[in-house]
């Protein structure tokens, strides 16, 4: 397996849609020459081929030959845990020919189906997964499970290194979307942690966490707005930018209402036209299926923010608009952004 990543590169000219055209047009064209670099087992021939031709989709993109689920290889372009180019990835892989019986494609690292078996190499040591232990721990009523991993190197290397080469086998272990939704904090550390299980018991935990959140539900929450008004939200639980990768168009919908409380909350009449409002909004996403999520929404100091998220292609803002035309308390607002951090909702992420 070979992995690399090419940071240093320029931007390659024109948008993402023509930058993961042009690359599958390339493949097309190359992927006998590629054929035979992998029969041969040269990987600096790939790295030779492959290397440019994933930068220029986008530098910080990370690609792999790995051993693929169904075809003998598969090619994975991945975005390596970085948020901001998560979407960038699966459109690549949505843009794939057909698997075959020789390549097949993945935006992410695959769960390899014989991690144990895996040594890699890091600061010159052998780095053996079926010698990684694992402290695991469930903080209480939180979606994750937070992880402290021991090897024996780990005392003969740097914090970077240590980091690097953990986060990359419980990419193996998962399989790196698994990682970002199951996995809090990851330390690795230079001691054996009291209670520590081997690795090969954590797909079995994140499992057994997973069964408890096979349903989403929505989760009431109060707090202060930055000027210390107060603050009432509601929002999906879980809620993760990684269960929908397509969807990095940012829609808020803001609505001023007239009837509040003493505290600028909504009462009356108000909170009843938000209501319908938000039943009319949730109804046309609804016809959308999976290219848009009404994914939060806040009250404070008389206004009501809703918060998408919807993929760019959908008519998703146009129905927003659409809809606050008849809105007939204060002047209602619709602003569209790029985000596929979906930071604009961080404080309610899962």
């Amino acid at each position: 397996m070979r992995l690399f990543g090419r940071k240093d590169a320029d931007e390659g000219a024109g948008g993402p849609a023509e930058a993961i055209a042009g690359f599958w047009a390339w493949w097309q064209e190359t992927r006998p020459r590629l054929d035979s670099l992998v029969a041969a087992g040269e990987a600096g021939g790939l790295e030779e081929w492959l290397a440019p031709a994933v930068a220029a989709i986008h530098p910080g993109l990370v690609w792999e030959v790995a051993p693929g689920k169904e075809a003998a290889h598969a090619l994975v372009v991945t975005a390596a845990g970085d948020a901001e180019l998560r979407s960038l990835a699966h459109r690549w892989a949505k843009a794939a020919p057909p698997s075959n019986l020789l390549w097949e494609f993945h935006p992410s690292r695959q769960a390899h189906a014989q991690a144990m078996e895996l040594t890699f190499d890091v600061g010159g040591f052998g780095f053996a997964l079926d010698k990684l232990k694992l402290g695991l721990r469930v903080p209480r009523d939180q979606a994750r499970v937070d992880v402290s991993a021991y090897h024996p190197i780990f005392g003969e290397l740097d914090e970077e290194s240590r980091t690097e080469a953990t986060l990359l086998a419980l990419d193996w272990l998962l399989g790196e979307d698994d990682v970002a939704r199951w996995v809090g904090e990851i330390t690795a550390v230079t001691f054996e942690p009291i209670d520590s299980v081997a690795a090969v018991h954590l797909p079995a935990v994140v499992a057994d966490l997973a069964a408890g959140y096979s349903e989403e539900e929505w989760v009431l929450m109060e707090g202060q707005t930055g000027g210390g008004a107060p603050l009432v939200a509601t929002a999906r639980h879980p809620l993760r930018p990684v269960d929908h990768p397509l969807l990095d168009q940012h829609i808020m919908i803001t609505l001023p209402y007239t009837h509040r409380d003493e505290s600028g909350l909504p009462v009356g009449d108000s909170l009843a036209a938000l209501r319908d409002f938000e039943e009319r909004l949730a109804a046309r996403l609804l016809k959308l299926r999976d290219d848009a999520l009404l994914a939060a929404h806040l009250s404070a100091e008389g206004h009501r923010i809703i918060h998408v998220y919807a993929d760019p292609a959908s008519e998703a803002a146009v129905h927003a608009k659409e809809l606050i035309v008849g809105w007939e308390e204060g002047e209602p607002r619709v602003d569209v952004s790029a985000d596929p951090a979906w930071t604009a909702i961080a404080p309610f992420l899962t």
